[in-house]
């Protein structure tokens, strides 16, 4: 009886040490906030007004990442037309990161957005900051970036992950550190106003490919629970499963629309039934008759944060329309987006005037 009693006492003390050994090596997964009340992202409404302002590129950074890489990120640059964006009353900045920025010099690269984010504050300005994005060129490398072509909207901009995502099956390790890393790091910072996860996830025709990403990135933001709110844009209506997990897994709503008007009324109206704070962040195109004169109004009228598409005329080219490229790089004679030229002159003074008025009240 007594050896008996000992192999039970050894087993179970075995049967210990193992689970404790498993729990070590395969720590169980860190618990999952939940989504956001409507109350609280109504708090967060309240706490923030109307947002409004531009998407943010400096003009001198012809991509992601040439605005982020050590040996191209423009203080100066950013310090005089975020000066600009105060001027005229703006008060956000939506921007792009890219996790191969953070992978060549993790430490270097959240530098670099303290940085930006103290510049931005200095000037009364409040930042978005966007992970994943499916526009535009599929692949993409470190150093020195390409320089423009001529007349063609957007030609070095690059996808993240983009096709490599689908090419290397343990990519997904890397993007988990880095959304991680950086939202670990800022979790708590009053500057960042939205963590934007994915910039319209399947365009590109990628579809429903981009599904397991938007996923994931969802999951790893709400293990890391932030303070502030988790969105991302609803962009397309034929992409019916997408948007439904954009919306029914957004802190806020937070969607695009380059139309007229009447038919941004009807997506702003669509949206207004999840009774969560909206946010257009990305508007005006001038060819499309979506304009600051009759689009800011509506969006102001209607307590909707907006947020167009381009600031200052540079590298990324995006005066000149999506498909209407000028070979001879000459001045369209109507530009697509931007507000500024390089010199800090308007692009139409009677645009800069309506935005003071919305914003200032004079």
């Amino acid at each position: 009886m007594r050896i008996a009693k000992s192999n039970i006492l050894i087993s179970f003390l075995f049967a210990i040490a193992m689970g404790l050994f498993t729990s070590c090596t395969n720590p169980p997964p860190s618990p999952t906030a939940p989504r956001w009340t409507t109350e609280q992202a109504g708090e967060w409404g309240k706490k923030n007004g109307w947002l409004r302002g531009s998407n943010f590129n400096p003009s001198t950074a012809i991509n992601q990442l040439e605005t982020w890489q050590a040996e191209s990120f423009d203080t100066v640059t950013i310090n005089r037309e975020l000066g600009w964006a105060q001027g005229i009353g703006l008060n956000v900045m939506r921007v792009f990161l890219h996790h191969l920025a953070w992978e060549v010099d993790q430490q270097g690269f959240k530098k670099r957005m303290d940085t930006f984010l103290s510049i931005a504050d200095k000037h009364g300005i409040k930042t978005i900051f966007v992970f994943f994005d499916d526009c535009w060129n599929p692949t993409y490398k470190a150093g020195k970036q390409p320089d423009p072509k001529p007349g063609v909207h957007n030609s070095g901009w690059v996808r993240d992950p983009g096709d490599l995502f689908y090419k290397d099956t343990t990519l997904v390790i890397t993007l988990e550190g880095y959304v991680k890393d950086i939202l670990t790091t800022f979790k708590n910072d009053q500057r960042i106003v939205i963590w934007d996860l994915y910039n319209e996830p399947g365009n590109s025709g990628y579809g429903n490919k981009s599904f397991a990403l938007l996923k994931d990135v969802f999951r790893w933001g709400r293990e890391i629970n932030p303070s502030q709110p988790l969105s991302s844009a609803v962009w397309n209506i034929g992409l019916k499963d997408l948007n439904k997990f954009q919306i029914e897994n957004s802190d806020i709503i937070t969607y695009h629309n380059y139309d007229n008007p009447d038919k941004h009324k009807v997506a702003i109206d669509s949206l207004k039934k999840y009774l969560r704070p909206l946010v257009c962040s990305e508007y005006m195109a001038r060819r499309n008759n979506s304009l600051f004169t009759n689009i800011m109004p509506l969006l102001k009228l209607n307590n909707v944060g907006a947020i167009n598409w381009g600031f200052v005329d540079g590298k990324t080219n995006t005066k000149y329309a999506w498909d209407e490229p000028i070979p001879d790089g000459s001045e369209p004679q109507l530009w697509f987006h931007e507000i500024f030229r390089p010199d800090g002159t308007p692009y139409k003074q009677e645009e800069v005037d309506l935005i003071k008025l919305l914003t200032f009240g004079k």
